[in-house]
């Protein structure tokens, strides 16, 4: 009589195997070898005759089958498949980081051929002599009040949507992208972006906060106090501090005669943070949040041309000439220097070498976007710096500009 092979492994076998399923009773099958039906062969170590009908895979049900625990692959022939979960893990980690390092890499690479004027070996040049350092500092002084602003409109506009799209019957419409994100963010992330927004925008677009942040965390005027008077009495409260603090401003604003965008920028956004807050009608949802999210792109795409363009090495002038000579000045970002020639990266274009024994001066000089185009002030910050630029002049004040600096040529 035969004997069929035994599934429970040897001396390599990883584990104790399952115990065996059920078999079918009084299925009996003929097995070749076996001269009579009602001979049946057995496994050692098994109650059930081999001769058990097989299941739909063609195993024998009376052998038993190892199987994992938690199967990785489910329903292949559908084209389903159930990741493990570190997998999942592990993949995601793969791709924040990989997003991490290689945006702002990216970008600090486009910046660089921006600047060297798309000339393949300027930008090489570029790459050889600017430091990885310089690159991030150059990237996080410049996108970081640009990631700020996206992430204030994306939470502010979402929180409107989604107490909006609550109003709705369920499952008549689809809750908004931006509604979805504000749902997954935890609060202290809209807290740091508004915090980042406070210490990186300049003061003059400061009071689109408050609006802004009244519209993220819902603060309807009927949370400061259940009873009318008392309300009404706080509300005007809060906005004659706004308006003492804001007062000399507004009154040199208003003497200059041209600023009316900034009178418009420091009154309007107190009176719009008391109505922004609540939702609103459901037959403007849908089209609101279609036009907010290309309007959202755009601008974001639009506030990324300065982050691109924005130098990553200081602009100076450099005079040059012989002692007893004339003299003629270079303007220019400096890219390196050594013991023979000052590499010069123009202005106006191309690669300059100097001889430092032709070097007489040199000056440091803002750029055209760092010039002051307002001359408004609050309590003795420029209403063109951020709160940190403001601390740092305090530290220490803006020198006098060079009058080479004022010199184009």
């Amino acid at each position: 009589m035969s004997t069929a092979p035994t599934a429970t492994g040897g001396a390599g076998a990883d584990g104790p195997v399952p115990p065996p399923r059920a078999s079918v009773p009084h299925d009996t099958a003929t097995v070749p070898g076996v001269d009579s039906p009602h001979d049946t062969a057995t496994v050692p170590g098994v109650d059930s005759p081999l001769g058990a009908a097989p299941d739909a895979t063609g195993w024998p049900a009376a052998v038993p089958v190892a199987a994992p625990a938690e199967p990785v692959v489910a329903d292949v022939g559908s084209g389903r498949v159930r990741w493990d979960p570190a997998e999942r893990r592990a993949r995601a980690s793969q791709s924040f980081w990989t997003a991490l390092v290689g945006v702002p890499a990216i970008f600090s690479v486009l910046r660089l051929g921006v600047e060297a004027g798309g000339e393949l070996q300027t930008t090489l040049l570029l790459v050889a002599n600017v430091g990885p350092v310089n690159l991030l500092a150059g990237f996080l002084t410049t996108a970081a009040r640009l990631l700020s602003t996206g992430m204030v409109a994306v939470f502010a506009l979402g929180a409107v949507l989604a107490v909006s799209a609550d109003r709705l019957p369920p499952g008549t419409r689809r809750r908004p992208l931006f509604a979805r994100w504000a749902d997954i963010t935890p609060a202290w992330v809209v807290l740091a972006s508004f915090l980042l927004a406070l210490i990186t925008w300049p003061l003059l677009y400061l009071p689109l906060l408050l609006p802004a942040f009244v519209a993220a965390f819902q603060l309807r005027p009927a949370r400061l106090h259940e009873r009318v008077v008392p309300r009404l009495l706080m509300i005007v409260a809060l906005l004659a501090g706004y308006g003492w603090l804001l007062l000399p401003t507004l009154r040199d604003a208003a003497e200059q005669g041209d600023e009316k965008l900034v009178l418009v920028l420091l009154v309007v956004p107190p009176l719009l943070a008391l109505f922004i807050a609540g939702p609103l009608p459901g037959m403007v949802i849908r089209p609101l949040a279609s036009v907010t999210e290309v309007a959202m792109l755009a601008t974001l795409v639009w506030a990324a041309v300065p982050v691109i363009s924005t130098p990553v090495l200081p602009l100076t002038v450099t005079t040059v000439g012989t002692e007893n000579g004339p003299a003629e000045d270079v303007r220019g970002h400096v890219i390196t220097t050594d013991d023979v020639n000052m590499v010069i990266l123009q202005e106006r274009g191309g690669v300059r070498y100097v001889p430092v024994d032709l070097v007489r001066a040199q000056v440091l000089c803002p750029t055209e976007e760092e010039l002051p185009r307002h001359q408004l002030r609050i309590h003795d910050f420029h209403v063109e710096d951020s709160l940190l630029e403001g601390m740092g002049r305090r530290v220490r004040p803006v020198h006098r500009i060079d009058a080479a600096c004022r010199n184009p040529g």
